[in-house]
Parts: C-alpha cells; structure tokens; sequence
C-alpha cells in the first residue's frame, strides 16, 4: 500500500533506538523526509546513518538535544521550522512508589510527557492546517488504559496529555487536514521494557529472565512487540489514509488489555 507520503517532512524524537527508532524507520521507508531528535549524539548518529543506508534513501537531519527543555526544541526549530508529521516521544518517567516521588519528580515527568508533547503540538500545527495535511501521533503507554501501579509518574502525566488531545484533536483543525492521535505501546521488546524487568527482579529477588518469561505468559499473542512492527503502525495513522482517525487511542499490545472498551 503506497502510504502517500513521499517527500513530506517529518519530526521524530527519542528516535536514536526503540520504538522512536522504528517510528523513524517506516516513514523514512516510504520516502518521508526525517529529523530525529535524541539526547544521545552517538546513538543519533548511528541511527541516522542506519537511515540512510535503507531505500528510498530519504533526507535525514539529526539534533542531539533534549527535546524536553526550551533550548533542545528551539535547536530543532533551528534546523527547520515547518513540518507535515510529528511523531511526540519521550522517555517513560522511572517506576516506584508514589510515597517517595516529590514534587520535582512529578514536574519533571509532566515536562517530559505532557508538556512537551503539547508545546510541539502548538508549535506546528497552525503550519499543518495552513497546507491542508498534519499529523502528529504521539507515543504514549498501554497505561493510559490499564495503569500500573509502580507507573504513577507515567500514568498521571500522559493521561493528561490524553486528556488535552480528545479536546483538541476535535478543533477547527480537523476539518483542515489534521489529525493527533495516540499510540499506545504495551510490552515491547525495548531499553525500557528491560529496564522493567530489571526492576521487577530486583524487587522480587527473582532473575530478569523469570520476570521476563513470567510477562511474556500475561500476553495473548505470547511474545513481545517490536520496533519494526509498531513503526508500520505509526505510519499508518501518519499516511493519507488514515485521514479520518483522530483523537484516537490506538492500543498496541498483542492483547494484553482485558477490556471491551
């Protein structure tokens, strides 16, 4: 299926690995233009060099910044201004208990996951609306649905994105052409989802391996996620045909969410 997007230029950040990697990864397959943003210069390099190497042989620009601060996201601007698609990621705030987390802990994960999706949001959409055609999908957590409890600083803080997108995905900028959706990730075979493991072992006192295998068995599809594949999904809801999604909650966790609704 040819997605409709070569040439467009897209914003991915946290995309030096993972799932902003994978996300980087499907657009780049179908001719869409990239600047990854990541913290890490080396990772991001690599990354974009892995980019490169793979047809269509897209553009790729890279800024190693934090994207969560004032000044990584004025070094972003910096290097272009307008874009078609933006891809909103941050890493997950650490688990713990909620009896512990002062209040730097909760504004630092409120800047990471709510804040800064929503001041990329502004900062491009009314360009988007001007063209005709915006997307922006933002990877949050299969926590929204189903929160966990150890994921306090991660379940408060995108919930409230969530909550910020229903309002504003149904704006006058729906009827110009664009959409904001939310991608929500459950156990994928990621950094993030071993550092769980490592936390739950040493915890537990059990070996990272049983923790893994014991959430692998939780899992209808019996395995995890991977980048590659939650990347397609991304570019999906960023293609042309998917212009009449939005301010949607798109679960992707081989099942794993018990619910109906």
């Amino acid at each position: 299926m040819d997605l409709g997007l070569a040439g467009k230029w897209a914003l991915v950040c946290g995309a030096s690995r993972g799932l902003g990697l994978g996300c980087a990864q499907a657009l780049s397959r179908e001719g869409v233009n990239v600047l990854i943003v990541a913290r890490g210069a080396e990772a991001l390099a690599a990354a974009a060099a892995q980019l490169l190497a793979e047809p269509p042989h897209a553009e790729v620009l890279q800024v190693a910044a934090d994207i969560t601060t004032v000044a990584g996201r004025a070094a972003v601007f910096a290097q272009r201004r307008e874009f078609d698609i933006v891809v909103t990621n941050a890493g997950g705030p650490p688990p713990g208990d909620f009896r512990t987390w002062e209040r730097d802990a909760w504004i630092s994960a409120l800047d990471a996951n709510m804040l800064t999706p929503i001041e990329l949001i502004k900062a491009t959409v009314d360009g988007m609306a001007a063209r005709g055609f915006g997307r922006i999908v933002n990877i949050t957590s299969s926590a929204v649905k189903a929160p966990i409890d150890i994921l306090g600083l991660s379940n408060g803080a995108r919930t409230g994105l969530t909550g910020f997108v229903a309002g504003v995905s149904r704006s006058s900028l729906a009827a110009k052409g664009v959409t904001i959706n939310n991608l929500l990730p459950g156990a994928f075979a990621t950094d993030r989802l071993a550092a769980i493991f490592q936390g739950a072992a040493a915890r537990t006192g059990q070996s990272v391996e049983a923790a893994s295998e014991a959430r692998r068995k939780t899992i209808p599809a019996q395995r995890f996620g991977t980048p590659e594949e939650f990347g397609a999904i991304c570019a999906f809801l960023c293609s042309q045909h998917a212009g009449y999604m939005t301010g949607q909650n798109v679960l992707a966790d081989g099942g794993a969410y018990p619910g109906t609704f």
